[in-house]
This record gives C-alpha cells, sequence and structure tokens, in this order.
C-alpha cells in the first residue's frame, strides 16, 4: 500500500489527526466519554422509617448513630460520635488493641438541640488520642447491656510511599439506591471515605421529620461509618435555613452531629480545615460560606497551603461540594464562583485531583485550567493545564432527588468521561508517584470499574523533559510505522 499520501485510505488521516491532537494537548486525547448507560434505578423515594435499615439497637439508652473521623491533624487521634436517646449517659469511651480488654478510655462531651419542636437526642462527642500508627482499635461506648462495641484501624505513619486506599461519595441520602452505595463501597476495601457534602436530604421534610430523619441516617451509615473515619465536607442540603419553622442557623443539625479537627488545622470553622493521612493532604473547603478575598475561609486556605510538604505527603487532594468544572444542566456554572477566587492556588499548589459533589451524576475532566481568563482580552476558554488538577464530580449516591441525566451537548474538551448513575469512587495510592482511581457503578452487584485511570502525582511526577522525550519518541514510532504500512 505504499504510494502517495493523497492515496492514503480515511484511516491514515484520522490517525495523523489523532497524533497531532496528543502532541497538542500535551499527551491527553481531548473529546470524552458521554456513557449511554442508562440504569433500570429503584425509585427516588426514601426507605420507610420502620425499615431494618434504620434498626434502632436493642437495650435502654443503648449508643446509635454512631461514627468516627479523624481527631487531630496527623492520623493519631479520632473522634468517636454517637447518640443516646433516653438519657445522657457516660459520655466514656473504653478502648484498646485487643478485643474486650480496654487499657485506655476516654471522656467526651454531651449536648443536645432543638429543632422546631424536634429534640435531638444526647450528641456524645469524644477524642481518642496519642494512638499508634497502623494499628486497630477496639472500643466500646455504652453502659451494661446496652453497650456496643466496634473497631477502627489508624492509617500508617505520615510518609511519601504510605500507601492508603480512600472511598468518595456524595450526596447520599437515604433511598435503595442509597444503600446500593453504601452496600458496594463496603466491598471496595477502601479504609476511609471522603465525603463530599449533602448527607441526608433532612431538609427535605418539615417539622418533626427533619430532626427523625437525621436520626434514621446516623443509624443507616453506621456499619460503615463506626468502623472507619468518615471525612466530613458540608453541602447545600446541610443549610437548613427554614424560617416558616423559625429555624435561621446554618448547619445546625450538621454543626452538632458531625465533628470536625478544624482546631488541629488552625481553622475558625468546622466547615472548612485540613488533615494529613497516610501520605495524602486532604483540604476540605465550605461552598456555602464566604470564600472571597480576605474572608477567614480566604485567609485559612492561603495559610494552609504554605503548610503542604509534598516530600512527607505528596498527594495533595481537596474536597468541595459544588463542582468547578461541570457540564451538566444541573447546577450549571454554580462553581464559578469558587473557581475564579481559588483556581490559580489549586494550579500554583499542583493540587493532583479536587472531588466535589452536587451535581447528580459522574464526571471527570481532563487537566485544564482556566486561571488566564480575562473579560478585557477575552480570553476565556478552559485549556490543557499539566500543572492543573483532575476535576471529579461524584454526586451520584443514590439521593431522593433522582439523577442529572441532562448533560450539556456537545461535550466540552476538558470532560473525559460522564454518566448518569448512582456510584462511589475509589482512590488507592500505591506510593508517591502513582495512585488508581476507579469510579464504580451501582450496575447490581457488577464489580467491575466503569472509569478508572492511573493518576501520576503533580509533585513526584517524572521529569516534564522526559515525559516529552517520550512522548516524542512514541509518536516518531507510531507515524514510522503507519507510513511503513
Amino acid at each position: 500500500m505504499k504510494g502517495d499520501v493523497n492515496s492514503r485510505p480515511s484511516w491514515f488521516i484520522q490517525v495523523i489527526f489523532a497524533a497531532i491532537t496528543f502532541l497538542s494537548y500535551g499527551g491527553r486525547v481531548y473529546g470524552g466519554i458521554t456513557s449511554a448507560f442508562i440504569r433500570s434505578e429503584w425509585p427516588s423515594v426514601d426507605i420507610p422509617f420502620d425499615n431494618e435499615a434504620f434498626a434502632v439497637p436493642k437495650g435502654h439508652n443503648a449508643p446509635q448513630q454512631v461514627h468516627v473521623t479523624q481527631g487531630d491533624y496527623d492520623g493519631k487521634a479520632v473522634i468517636v460520635s454517637w447518640v443516646t436517646t433516653d438519657a445522657p449517659g457516660l459520655s466514656i469511651v473504653h478502648f484498646g488493641t485487643s478485643p474486650e480488654r480496654y487499657t485506655l478510655s476516654a471522656e467526651g462531651t454531651v449536648t443536645n438541640y432543638t429543632f422546631h419542636n424536634y429534640k435531638s437526642g444526647y450528641i456524645h462527642h469524644c477524642l481518642l488520642e496519642s494512638l499508634k500508627y497502623d494499628t486497630k482499635y477496639y472500643y466500646k461506648i455504652g453502659e451494661g447491656d446496652s453497650s456496643r462495641e466496634f473497631w477502627f484501624q489508624t492509617p500508617p505513619k505520615i510518609g511519601p510511599d504510605a500507601p492508603y486506599k480512600f472511598g468518595i461519595i456524595g450526596d447520599m441520602g437515604q433511598t435503595y439506591n442509597s444503600l446500593s452505595t453504601l452496600e458496594h463501597y463496603m466491598h471496595s476495601g477502601a479504609q476511609a471515605v471522603l465525603f463530599v457534602g449533602d448527607l441526608s436530604y433532612a431538609d427535605r421534610y418539615q417539622y418533626d421529620d427533619v430532626g427523625l430523619r437525621w436520626d434514621t441516617w446516623g443509624r443507616f451509615v453506621e456499619k460503615s461509618a463506626a468502623y472507619q473515619p468518615w471525612i466530613w465536607s458540608a453541602g447545600n442540603h446541610e443549610i437548613e435555613y427554614m424560617p416558616y419553622m423559625g429555624e435561621v442557623i446554618p448547619f445546625k443539625s450538621y454543626l452538632y452531629r458531625y465533628a470536625t479537627p478544624y482546631l488541629a488545622s488552625r481553622s475558625s470553622s468546622p466547615l472548612w480545615y485540613a488533615i494529613r493521612r497516610a501520605s495524602a493532604h486532604i483540604i476540605v473547603l465550605s461552598s456555602y460560606s464566604p470564600f472571597v478575598k480576605y474572608t477567614p475561609q480566604w485567609r485559612w486556605l492561603r495559610e494552609e497551603f504554605k503548610r503542604v510538604d509534598r516530600e512527607k505527603t505528596p498527594w495533595l487532594i481537596v474536597l468541595m461540594h459544588v463542582p468547578i468544572y461541570n457540564s451538566n444542566d444541573a447546577h450549571f456554572m454554580e462553581g464559578e464562583s469558587m473557581r475564579s477566587v481559588f483556581e490559580r492556588w489549586f494550579v500554583l499548589n499542583k493540587v493532583d485531583v479536587i472531588f466535589a459533589g452536587h451535581v447528580h451524576a459522574y464526571e471527570r475532566s481532563y487537566r485544564i485550567s482556566n486561571i488566564h481568563y480575562n473579560v478585557s482580552t477575552g480570553d476565556r476558554y478552559p485549556v490543557p493545564d499539566e500543572s492543573a488538577p483532575v476535576y471529579i464530580t461524584v454526586g451520584d449516591g443514590g439521593n431522593q432527588e433522582g439523577l442529572a441525566g441532562r448533560f450539556r451537548d456537545p461535550q466540552p474538551d476538558y470532560s473525559a468521561f460522564r454518566e448518569a448513575s448512582y456510584g462511589h469512587s475509589t482512590l488507592e495510592i500505591k506510593n508517591r508517584t502513582h495512585a488508581l482511581y476507579h469510579w464504580n457503578r451501582n450496575d447490581d452487584g457488577k464489580k467491575v470499574a466503569t472509569d478508572s485511570f492511573v493518576l501520576h502525582n503533580q509533585y513526584w511526577a517524572t521529569n516534564a523533559r522526559r515525559r516529552k522525550l517520550k512522548k516524542k519518541h512514541y509518536l516518531t514510532s507510531l507515524v514510522g510505522q503507519i507510513l511503513a504500512y
């Protein structure tokens, strides 16, 4: 088939064009995938109150809604939280490294709140400090025959090659689809959850049912959250601004129930904070708190980026609720205000990946940025940027509002993969240079990752010049093979 280029078949021209595209976008072939998969989902209605998924533990004043989260900056402390309904009881956690042999104890605090006419149970938060890394701890809460026992595993010591597997869940709610997400996640082998906001969706109810739906959700996730830390961030459904009920304090239920280690990272609010875990530095932002220049969140983030040490924690991960890049009609461009304030910092600090929720679908971006946006010069489009994060939306946990199935057409160049299905993600950090990312669709027990890729660390990545040389050699070889055909 040798001869003039004009005699080449159409596929030849297409391959050459693809190679040029590959070079133009720094090795990434743009023009992403919009999955045509349609799931026969369960109805988007909440599970009834009397369902076994919300079962109240047996015994008088037995602890319920048990959950743990990281309790310090470096992973050597845990906050254990639970609720008792009949009386405050003892706010004490007995714990140790052997089952039923509790050589240590810690005393916590107890509080409660009202929401309209609803009065919460007694909410306990107890900090367990000075824990050993990479150790399994057993703990007991409650009194007498009503006491309950659980366990958790501390992370490995902070270090650049400490392996760790995170799960990522968002916009969960408490439907049968939510239950499917939770059960699929619990078979993933992940060691902690990065939760990107919108927990219970209790704000879709009125009066006493708001508080009751917080209670059911706490019992619903206990089967996972009592055994491994869920790293919390708040979404719009946590705001609960309801003047018609006399409730005008934002985030009231969430802040009473879900403690975060914000003081350990010098934050002034539980809604934004940072932790270090294994080889990851995780920054949690609040999409619904002031973040423009000179606000407390803006000042805190500026200082927190200075504390990031990529020699010790090479993986820099950011959590937020509203996605900065989104090609779904649902909540389109809502993240633009935060993008205009923080995107330059994300690129300058070489953030590896940013997880968001809010949009009830899944979407992954290429590494792109729009930091040169300028209303005067006309520069207004995102461009490939090797220093930019990958943006991933995982607002597909299963809540009663249903899926966001209307993606914008055509698919933008920055969008790599998108699908309107329920699911969860995992990020498995292997070492300082590589991590494996999977998005897993809740496909009736199917365990094969629907979308996956190898995430290369931004700080410890191969030298840029060597990467460029490898691409050049690859393309030279590819074109040579084509021409020789």
